[in-house]
């Protein structure tokens, strides 16, 4: 275990680990992720009560479930790179930060167009969407301030130090269905209870949700690669990877 956390303070190894991992990645998450949105969209049975507005679970669900599952990742990422100054631990939140936001707000606008048919508004200032919101102006933040700083390291501590800050609001967006009155639904999976709805309903949403953390997987090696490149640019074996030698 410890040889692998070491390992991973060689953005060598982890690109060339990366490489292999990320065609299984890809191809996985999507076949999973395209079956389930299918299955969900086109075969489940209406809701007995909402008909087949509901059907945008299959979306709203996994990007809001993903969103706050980054924002963790990022988290336990930024306090890797405070303790042990791993320049990976780094790389994965600058990386991924887009990424979230982009899930953050996928989630916010699926909500809206549910809550447009169930609560007969687009937007109301409920504690779970408003967290919500806190949560996508914290990932603009994030990539705000690495971007502001030039500096690597004290750019890699700011956003470190402002992720951890921020990780207060995840139990927020958690909790908030049962620590305050809410107009939103309490979570659709929880591991300790029973799923209320049909294994018909449920069953392609977990599907879903698998297939889109197989895909965020993909996504983060590609832009971590990237980002692994561009800052060993100078180095010998991205030189030589990019040209290899005898290369013209």
């Amino acid at each position: 275990m410890w040889q692998f956390f070491h390992k991973l303070g060689s953005p060598k190894w982890f690109y060339g680990i990366a490489g292999r991992w990320m065609p299984w990645l890809l191809w996985s998450g999507l076949v999973l992720a395209l079956v389930g949105i299918v299955w969900g969209l086109a075969f489940a049975p209406k809701d007995y009560l909402q008909g087949n507005s509901y059907r945008i679970i299959f979306i709203h669900v996994p990007t809001a479930f993903l969103a706050q599952s980054v924002y963790i990742m990022m988290a336990s990422a930024a306090i890797v790179t405070l303790v042990w100054r791993m320049k990976l631990a780094d790389v994965f939140v600058k990386s991924v930060a887009p990424v979230g936001a982009v899930l953050t707000f996928l989630a916010l606008f699926t909500g809206a167009v549910w809550g447009k048919p169930t609560w007969g508004t687009w937007w109301i200032w409920d504690a779970r969407l408003t967290s919500m919101l806190i949560l996508l102006f914290l990932y603009f933040g994030v990539i705000a301030l690495g971007a502001a700083i030039s500096d690597e390291k004290s750019s890699a501590r700011a956003v470190a130090v402002l992720v951890l800050v921020g990780a207060v609001n995840i139990p927020i967006i958690k909790y908030s269905v049962e620590w305050w009155n809410t107009l939103h639904q309490p979570a659709t999976f929880k591991l300790t209870e029973k799923p209320s709805m049909p294994v018909e309903m449920w069953l392609p949403l977990l599907l879903v949700v698998l297939g889109l953390y197989l895909l965020f997987g993909w996504l983060a090696f590609v832009r971590m690669q990237t980002e692994i490149l561009y800052r060993e640019r100078k180095t010998h074996w991205v030189k030589t990877l990019i040209r290899p030698e005898g290369a013209a």
